[in-house]
């Protein structure tokens, strides 16, 4: 059984949570991420939080209000403390918690690296702390045919070995297939959903992994809420936030969520590295990833070859949460020989035979750090062939990486 939400998460969710049970607030009226960041800001100009405005009288609200909001509004929308306690009652018959920016609990590494693009209100089922427990973000559209589902599956296998935490977005194709295959073998996951957290959590195979601690669903969305594509494309943000490296499985090319959180994160935010699956069926959507900046996947095929690319990546961003975008330039060339064998990731070839891809049986604030790395004079090619990409690196002079 969840808590009570803080009396700043109570404030918080009254003024920007639509409180989906037996109606709610219309979407004009409750206020919108910038809305709210504003707000904030105001309130800590006057050294208040959240919940000082269920107990200011009307002028001091005011006084707050002004230039930010309209006072008539605010007052509607903390008036809604009786449909917030049903929105509690019914969350907690879900065991769904409930935490909020200004709560200690809210994890350090969405709040630090997206800062007031963090999410106002974050909902979960489970161990809230596997949300800082970093990870592989495995990532990939809904379309995916039989072989991209179980590539994805033996990716989350080989995480969770690894003893790596799987971060995805939950939804069906690559998401789904790297989660279950890293639950399969007990390992921990990260959902973040875009939609409809309140019947995941009741999902008979989610269920039992949630109580034994293995499995936190997530969402910054209402857990009543429907799919919407905007919502899960701001999601995906999150996604790359929880994670310390991340894959891209597929993508389609200038279009769709998995494409745009991962240009997103190339090309503005940065935290992370982004890895571009590089055998099996080409992809015009990894291509464009790749000349952009994404790096070949190393294809790790046992849990120490796994270490070694987060070692790596670890080495890079030394003193701080965010990776700078000359050090993912670096990372390819710097990657160990031993991790690129794309002879056991393929299957044998018989004459006239099509290759099949085969994945190993098993599977914040924002300054980085200054550490330098020198550059290698030995670079990772990656041969595009009519059936696949061939990935080789010539062996880079030895890192001293942390253990």
């Amino acid at each position: 059984m969840m808590s009570t939400p803080s009396l700043n998460a109570q404030a918080i969710l009254m003024l920007t949570a639509p409180l989906q049970v037996n109606g709610g607030a219309p979407p004009s009226e409750f206020l919108s991420l910038g809305e709210y960041s504003r707000l904030a800001h105001r309130l800590k100009e006057m050294q208040l939080q959240p919940a000082d405005l269920l107990s200011l009288g009307k002028a001091d609200r005011l006084r707050v209000c002004q230039p930010t909001l309209d006072e008539a509004r605010l007052q509607r929308l903390l008036e809604r403390g009786f449909l917030l306690s049903l929105a509690i009652e019914h969350w907690q018959s879900y065991s769904i918690w409930v935490v909020c920016r200004a709560d200690a609990g809210y994890p350090r590494r969405i709040k630090t690296r997206l800062q007031e693009s963090s999410p106002p209100v974050l909902y979960g089922c489970g161990d809230i702390g596997l949300l800082e427990s970093g990870g592989l973000a495995v990532v990939g559209s809904r379309h995916a045919d039989d072989a991209l589902l179980e590539y994805s599956k033996s990716v989350g296998r080989l995480a969770a070995s690894t003893g790596k935490t799987v971060v995805s977005g939950g939804a069906r194709g690559v998401d789904q297939a790297a989660m279950f295959g890293a639950l399969e073998v007990e390992g921990r996951v990260c959902g973040v959903l875009a939609d409809s957290l309140g019947k995941a959590t009741i999902h008979r195979e989610y269920r039992d992994m949630l109580i034994s601690g293995q499995l936190v669903l997530a969402s910054p969305y209402d857990p009543s809420a429907k799919f919407h594509v905007g919502n899960a494309m701001q999601r995906n943000k999150l996604i790359y936030a929880l994670a310390d490296i991340s894959l891209v499985v597929n993508a389609d090319l200038n279009k769709g969520g998995t494409w745009a959180g991962a240009i997103e994160q190339l090309d503005r935010l940065k935290f992370i590295p982004v890895f571009a699956r590089s055998t099996g069926r080409p992809s015009a959507g990894l291509d464009a990833l790749r000349e952009k900046g994404a790096l070949p996947w190393p294809n790790p095929q046992d849990g120490n070859s796994l270490e070694a690319v987060f070692n790596m990546t670890h080495a890079f961003t030394q003193g701080g949460l965010s990776l700078p975008s000359d050090d993912a330039k670096l990372l390819v060339n710097a990657m160990p020989a031993v991790l690129v064998c794309p002879e056991a990731t393929q299957a044998p070839k018989s004459k006239g035979a099509s290759q099949v891809p085969v994945q190993p049986p098993l599977p914040m604030e924002m300054e980085s750090g200054n550490e330098s790395v020198p550059q290698q004079s030995a670079r990772s090619k990656t041969k595009k062939t009519k059936k696949g990409y061939d990935v080789r690196a010539d062996a880079p002079p030895a890192l001293n990486l942390p253990q």
